[in-house]
């Protein structure tokens, strides 16, 4: 079994999204956000650092996802969000965490099966996939999908990835 965390950073909101592999099924262990009172934006980031510590002792993930940052049109809000993906992958790196990073594009592509989708295709395809008896928040959905996307992936590499039996050594070719 294999527990992954999955992180939608931003300034306000974090969405986190706990999933466990088991076998090739997916089953929801908890979502939510981590929500930054109004003020300083270093005082936001350390509540966003204090939230994922906390969520990192509580579960106990293997492996982490996150969402890569898009272009704001609006070039301040896209540096404080880099600054609070900042924050989560830090978070994360202190602990030594596998951390793999994903676009918005492939995580859409993944869950819903194109890569423009809706937020809302994305929260359906999360509370099916997951099977939610309700729909998932916004960023705790994608938050999950992060998780759900890269556990697809980490599947398909392990099957495209061929298997030995036990003592069984790869022959090199001659040039």
């Amino acid at each position: 079994m294999t527990r992954i965390l999955g992180i939608d950073p931003g300034s306000r909101l974090t969405g986190f999204g706990i999933i466990e592999m088991q076998g090739p099924r997916a089953v929801w262990i908890g979502s939510g956000c981590i929500r930054t009172a109004e003020g300083t934006l270093d005082t936001r980031l350390k509540t966003i650092c204090q939230g994922l510590a906390a969520l990192l002792d509580e579960h106990q993930p293997d492996e982490v996802a996150v969402e890569q940052v898009f272009m704001h049109r609006n070039a301040d809000s896209a540096l404080k969000l880099g600054q609070a993906r900042g924050a989560a992958i830090s978070t994360v790196a202190l602990r030594s965490l596998p951390l793999s990073e994903y676009s918005p594009t492939e995580i859409k592509k993944a869950i819903v099966g194109k890569g423009n989708a809706a937020k809302a295709q994305v929260q359906h395809m999360v509370q099916h996939l997951l099977g939610l008896n309700k729909l998932p928040q916004e960023d705790a959905a994608d938050a999950l999908a992060a998780a759900l996307c890269h556990a697809h992936l980490r599947q398909s590499m392990q099957q495209l990835s061929p298997r030995l039996p036990a003592g069984v050594r790869r022959l090199r070719r001659r040039r």
